[in-house]
């Protein structure tokens, strides 16, 4: 018999929470990287039930929830509704979130939160057999940062997708927090490599020096290291992407040219940090971040 010694054997801190908020501080997204997938599941169904919350998504180990800011009274029930989000509230540059629940959903709602990587400070009750349990957690305000990114390969060397992910995992830091990367299925032109496929990162930023320093670190390490002279690369800075929407469906339906991407662009508040042809398929991937099963069928559309 192996004899185990825990530190803490009540909690199990979340790899890490951040919030990526609109302009106007109306809407947030809470998104939660967890160590125990069972547990951030269990939050989830309950936490759908909070009047703040709007939508819940979770991609791998990643709880997403989509949330209107302010205040409201949780009416908690044992089984049922158990667990919510009580407040989301925008101070300057700070969110503080309070989380409250019963029992287990105590416990995840206080320490558990509380110890995440990103958290600044937090203040929480005792929590844990049959109380009822509150926790407060403040985390930087971020706004979200697309990089749309395409033909960084050739026929023989390279993989956009890889490029991508190890660049953006090189840059993940506290002022430019690495969310998601996103594989975008394109229509299958003739000039594509093999499969035809852009990437989209995320990130969440505190501030614009936070960002400009982000994306002029990753067209540097594009132009390092792309083996094609075509690489393009387009940002938006929004929390959405519907901007994008229309040219991402034509650009997974036929053939776009070069000169209507950037026109459509430029149009449109989109950014151009890489101009080669590229840009073509990394604009059209900018509509698709956070949405990785969705986006490798040609036949799916952004609801």
């Amino acid at each position: 018999m192996k004899e185990i010694e825990l530190k803490d054997p009540y909690t199990i801190p979340y790899k890490g929470i951040y919030a990526v908020c609109d302009k106007n501080n109306q809407y947030a997204e809470i998104i939660e990287h967890t160590d125990c997938y069972g547990g951030a599941a269990w939050s989830k169904f309950h936490y759908s039930h909070s009047s703040l919350v709007l939508n819940t998504r979770s991609i791998g180990n990643i709880i997403r929830y989509l949330v209107r800011t302010g205040t409201s009274d949780l009416d908690l029930k044992p089984s049922r509704s158990a667990a919510g989000i009580e407040s989301v509230v925008v101070s300057d540059d700070e969110v503080h979130i309070t989380y409250a629940g019963l029992g287990g959903g105590g416990v995840g709602a206080t320490k558990c939160r509380a110890l995440a990587e990103g958290v600044l400070r937090y203040e929480c009750t005792e929590s844990g057999g049959g109380r009822a349990a509150k926790g407060s957690i403040v985390v930087p305000r971020r706004e979200r940062v697309l990089i749309g990114i395409d033909d960084t390969d050739t026929k023989e060397t390279g993989a956009t997708w890889t490029l991508t992910h190890n660049i953006a995992k090189e840059l993940n830091c506290p002022g430019s927090v690495y969310i998601s990367h996103t594989l975008v299925q394109l229509y299958p032109v003739a000039a594509k490599t093999q499969n035809c496929v852009s990437t989209v990162l995320e990130f969440g930023c505190t501030d614009n020096a936070a960002k400009e320093e982000l994306l002029e670190s990753i067209r540097g390490a594009l132009l390092k290291y792309s083996v094609s002279d075509q690489t393009g690369m387009v940002v938006l800075s929004d929390f959405d992407a519907k901007e994008v929407y229309r040219y991402s469906k034509q650009c997974r339906q036929g053939e776009l040219t070069k000169d209507y991407a950037i026109q459509y662009a430029n149009e449109h508040s989109v950014e151009i940090w890489m101009n080669g042809n590229g840009v073509i398929g990394a604009l059209a991937a900018l509509a698709w971040f956070a949405r990785p099963d969705e986006s490798i069928r040609l036949e799916a559309e952004i609801e």
